[in-house]
């Protein structure tokens, strides 16, 4: 019997924003917002970016990094939103590719919890990560980076 080629993974991020949750929210549902803190930046080329916050709709955004070991390749995320609670949670489900590659296919959960008039935003991702992909470390690593550019989009 062969070794497997799936890696599974499940890590949770939480992260106090000092925003109330309707504010947090909106860097989620706003398409302008969005794509600012998650595909744009120094260092990446954004080819695509496209969003319908909508139960049933779709995101996807390509992208490509200028340097590093990938650089010049497409990546690729396309993204189903399952479950929008305004201000309370978003579900999701998504697959990355690479190149001609699909790397991973998640589940995503964002939960915002008001504390007084600050956010507790709880990420919860679980994972199934294909030959060559990045795997849970790396990618839990790539969501802290982007829930702080979140913060630096939202202003603290």
């Amino acid at each position: 019997m062969s070794q497997s080629s799936v890696e599974h993974s499940t890590f949770t991020i939480e992260r106090e924003y000092p925003h109330p949750p309707a504010k947090v929210f909106q860097g989620f549902a706003d398409p302008v917002k969005k794509r600012r803190w998650f595909a744009e930046g120094e260092g990446f080329i954004v080819d695509s970016f496209e969003m319908d916050f909508t139960v049933g709709g779709k995101e996807t955004c390509c992208f490509r990094a200028q340097g590093g070991p990938v650089a010049g390749q497409a990546c690729r995320n396309d993204t189903w939103f399952l479950d929008i609670v305004a201000d309370r949670r978003i579900v999701t489900a998504y697959n990355m590719t690479l190149g001609e590659n699909r790397i991973s296919s998640s589940l995503s959960t964002v939960e915002l919890v008001a504390v007084g008039d600050k956010t507790l935003l709880k990420f919860t991702e679980q994972g199934a990560f294909y030959e060559g992909a990045d795997g849970g470390d790396i990618r839990k690593q790539g969501w802290e980076f982007l829930l702080q550019r979140l913060a630096q989009d939202l202003g603290g």
